[in-house]
């Protein structure tokens, strides 16, 4: 199985990002999705997570109103939209793919879970 996180980049504050993580060797549609990231000197952190319907989503208060995920089950890909850019979203971005059939947008759903490489993003101040 592998996850192939896309989209970082280098971008002034305030602009926007979409981060694309495809996965293979698994099945996609039946699992719930989520974003991580860590930033330079701070630990791993949750970013959100969407249920394995697409229904469900969630997200760590620092973000919310700002980023959305998405999946599109027949691109076996899962997106986050990064909108109002701070310089504190600077990190190394992780998707993960829940072991947790059918499950809810929960981030305890990713507490066994396959990652992605990450992909950096910064933005200048």
């Amino acid at each position: 199985v592998q996850l192939q996180a896309s989209g970082g980049g280098l971008v002034p504050t305030g602009d926007s990002l979409r981060l694309s993580c495809v996965v293979s060797g698994r099945a996609f549609g039946v699992y719930p999705m989520g974003w991580f990231r860590q930033a330079p000197g701070k630990e791993h952190e949750f970013v959100g997570a969407i249920s394995w319907s697409g229904v469900g989503t969630i997200y760590t208060d620092s973000v919310k109103g700002r980023f959305t995920i998405t999946r599109d089950d027949a691109k076996k890909t899962v997106y986050l939209q990064m909108n109002r850019l701070k310089p504190e979203d600077t990190a190394v971005y992780y998707c993960a793919a829940s072991d947790r059939r059918f499950g809810s947008a929960d981030m305890h759903n990713f507490d066994t879970a396959i990652w992605g490489q990450g992909t950096l993003v910064t933005v200048s101040s």
